[in-house]
């Protein structure tokens, strides 16, 4: 089953959830409520997710004159994938991390942290913003809205169950069925939420492996990013941690395995997956390809920043203001 056939039943699986804790809660009429309710959040989300998920993380927009090296990569990108420029945002982050949102190519957005930059090479940074296009072009941040958001409405739905299921059926059937709501409900939405984020994950990989012709980019910056994941904190993805899907790696101190609650696959099975890739490319396993071979060009020297020492800034330096947050 291709990863958009299951993308496709997956968010079936969960309407249906959705539309059956209705049901449930309120009968045909709930059903409806249920769907009138998750038709506004939807509408509320599409227009303004970017922003609220942007502003949580302490992102800023660069241009081309503040993050040169940066820019110019995601420019090299987007043209090899016939894509329209995205906004370029950086987060004052030591975490190595990375995300994609947009409602769509048009009005789409990426962001790195400070970390990731500071730690990865041009072609390893390449690799992870190539994965961030990929979801762009794929369309993955709307999918994720709208499953975060009827996630989060199934939740709602069944705190209601708890207080007026049980009297909207007077008998004990439907004081039962307000309790079993209660707790499958939300436990059944956040299944099918990270069933859904590992499916666009594996296909994001494969995609951001097109889109710069190097598979061992990401795979490289995969196993970076996942060690140091789990030593570096993320504060602000702590603190919003329904948000933690978005990024390349989970963002949160977590078991990294490949299991029932992950919200992103292991990232040993994703990098297997990319050097199976780029074997079948015939592309040489010992050594990363140069950047300078594959898009051409010398590294540019960014204009310094104060409190920031190195190519990108000094991840470790104190939180500011400013172009990097």
């Amino acid at each position: 089953m291709g990863s958009y056939l299951r993308t496709t039943v997956l968010l079936a699986a969960m309407a249906a959830v959705f539309m059956g804790a209705g049901y449930l809660l309120g009968g045909i009429a709930g059903a409806l409520i249920a769907l009138a309710i998750a038709s506004v959040m939807n509408l509320f989300a599409y227009w303004n997710s970017d922003k609220m998920v942007l502003r949580m993380h302490g992102a800023q927009e660069v241009g081309p004159e503040a993050a040169p090296e940066l820019h110019r990569i995601v420019a090299d990108l987007v043209q090899n994938a016939s894509m329209p420029m995205p906004k370029v945002y950086v987060m004052d982050n030591a975490q190595p991390n990375a995300f994609a949102t947009g409602r769509n190519p048009s009005n789409a957005a990426v962001a790195a942290t400070t970390g990731l930059l500071n730690m990865c090479s041009r072609e390893e940074i390449a690799g992870v913003m190539a994965h961030e296009l990929a979801h762009v072009r794929n369309r993955d941040t709307l999918i994720m809205t709208i499953t975060a958001t009827i996630a989060g409405a199934i939740g709602m739905l069944a705190t209601w169950a708890l207080f007026f299921g049980g009297n909207s059926r007077n008998n004990a059937g439907g004081l039962i069925a307000a309790i079993l709501l209660a707790i499958v409900g939300p436990i059944a939405a956040a299944l099918v939420q990270m069933a859904i984020s590992r499916t666009r994950e594996y296909a994001a990989d494969q995609g951001g492996a097109e889109i710069s012709g190097q598979p061992l980019w990401l795979a490289s910056a995969l196993e970076k990013l996942e060690q140091a994941a789990h030593q570096i904190p993320n504060e602000e993805a702590e603190a919003h941690p329904a948000a933690a899907h978005v990024f390349i790696v989970n963002p949160l101190h977590q078991r990294s395995i490949d299991g029932l609650f992950s919200t992103h696959p292991n990232a040993g099975n994703r990098v297997a997956r990319l050097r199976q890739l780029a074997q079948e490319w015939g592309h040489p396993t010992g050594r990363l390809q140069p950047y300078e071979t594959i898009f051409g060009g010398a590294s540019i020297a960014p204009p310094a920043e104060p409190g920031f020492s190195g190519p990108w800034g000094s991840a470790s330096a104190p939180r500011r203001r400013g172009p990097w947050g």
